[in-house]
């Protein structure tokens, strides 16, 4: 299939899913075929909600801790579900679990540096549908090595993006399109979360104890830290700008055109293994990289400004500080307020946000809000599998398609290079190849629920 054919397929059989009927697409529909790499404690989320399913079988799950494979098995007898291929034992062994036959899907959710050779040696593997974990990849050239194969392969990539979903944030989806903020000018989001308590802890089953990290830690600890160490840029983009692009329309009449980024120096993570362990500590002495606060500007090829801010390492509330401002109106999740010009109940003040998000809740979490319960953070994660598992069974494009990941995780080298030349702006890639201006927006549009 060329290049073009391909991504305007992408769009358009995903559009087509508006009109397929819910129900009774196959008169016995046969279970989808799911394997995970990587059980830890982001796959076991994912693996609890594919074992609800009773269209999903899971037969096959790979990881190298065998403290998180046993997690994993003990979910799965819980679960009462029969269990899958069990494949451990080295590095490597993600590869033999691609030889098994029939796998019509793939959910991976391991460390950032692994997910490029697993995207890519799935599709090479013949998988059809792959659902990866935030990032896409580490450098510019992964990104456009995934983008690649999988146009070769005809295949899909998803990216597990979960906050898209989030039902405040649909709420706001749905206000957009119905004209509320008038004509979207200037957004702003990103991934304010203290992860000091995630980055450190003393290798045992808690967070927040101790300062180690790498071998002697657990979980995350083992490898996310280190990437603090050796870089400097938006390491996490995806939670902020996925939402933002889809109220804008990116990849779907609508593009990045340049980004610049600014980092600020570095002291949470060293203030914080002194004020833990001491300054004889042996990680007091280690220099990290990664600015506490890293701002990231973008301009868009239809007039809107984006600011995105990466704020992990010192101590804060969470929020990922969301703003979406047009020419009628406002809403900010950190003001948790909203104001329409006009229907407001006072001039220049903020109404309450959460009136206006009840009253334009989305339909897909009408509908599907029962069951959300008990998904994780706060039944966003039910959607993204739910959308996954759904598009494979329809054999149809995935929502959120690999041209979505490519340009939602580039920010990350992208920014880095900014960062290192003084942040000077630089050209955003279009990885669809001039289509986003023919492509249609997709996301949440239609009942493929």
């Amino acid at each position: 299939m060329k290049r073009k054919d391909f991504i305007r397929n992408s769009g358009l059989t995903a559009a087509s899913l508006a009109v397929i009927p819910s129900m009774n697409l196959f008169s016995a529909p046969p279970k989808i075929r799911i394997a995970i790499i990587g059980v830890g404690l982001r796959g076991q989320n994912h693996l609890d909600l594919l074992l609800r399913r009773d269209d999903v079988d899971v037969v096959a799950i790979c990881d190298i801790d065998e403290r998180m494979l046993s997690t994993a098995k003990e979910i799965i007898s819980k679960g009462g579900k029969k269990m899958p291929q069990i494949f451990s034992g080295d590095p490597y062994a993600w590869k033999k679990m691609l030889g098994l036959k029939g796998i019509d899907g793939i959910v991976i959710a391991t460390p950032w540096e692994w997910h490029k050779p697993m995207i890519i040696g799935s599709l090479e593997a013949g998988v059809k549908y792959v659902g990866t974990e935030v990032v896409l990849g580490i450098t510019m050239e992964d990104h456009w090595d995934v983008v690649k194969t999988a146009e070769k392969y005809n295949a899909h990539v998803m990216m597990m993006e979960n906050v898209c979903y989030r039902r405040d944030v649909m709420a706001v989806l749905n206000m957009v399109r119905q004209g509320l903020f008038g004509e979207l000018i200037h957004l702003q989001g990103g991934y304010q979360h203290d992860l000091r308590e995630v980055k450190f802890n003393n290798g045992k089953d808690a967070y927040g104890q101790g300062c180690e990290f790498g071998d002697n830690a657990w979980t995350e600890a083992r490898w996310r830290t280190h990437h603090s160490v050796y870089r400097n840029g938006d390491l996490y983009p995806t939670h902020g700008i996925g939402p933002l692009a889809h109220y804008i329309n990116v990849n779907r009449g609508n593009r990045f055109l340049n980004l610049c980024s600014f980092a600020s120096k570095a002291r949470g993570l060293h203030d914080h293994i002194v004020k833990a362990c001491g300054p004889d500590h042996p990680n007091a002495k280690v220099t990290f990289k990664l600015g506490d606060v890293v701002t990231t500007s973008i301009n868009c090829a239809n007039g809107e400004t984006i600011l995105l801010q990466h704020d992990t390492n010192l101590p804060r509330p969470y929020s990922l500080g969301f703003r979406v401002q047009g020419t009628n109106g406002i809403w900010m999740d950190v003001a948790k307020g909203i104001y329409v010009e006009g229907k407001a109940a006072k001039p220049h003040e903020w109404d309450a946000a959460k009136p206006w998000l009840d009253k334009y809740d989305h339909p897909l979490w009408v509908r599907w809000s029962k069951e959300t319960s008990g998904a994780g953070h706060g039944g966003m994660d039910f959607f993204v599998v739910h959308s996954f598992i759904e598009s494979i069974k329809r054999q149809t494009a995935t929502p959120m398609d690999v041209y979505d990941a490519a340009v939602w995780s580039a920010i990350t080298p992208l920014s880095e290079q900014s960062i290192e030349l003084g942040s000077e702006t630089i050209e955003f890639p279009d990885f669809t190849g001039g289509q986003w201006m023919y492509r249609k927006p997709v996301f949440a549009l239609n009942d493929e629920f």
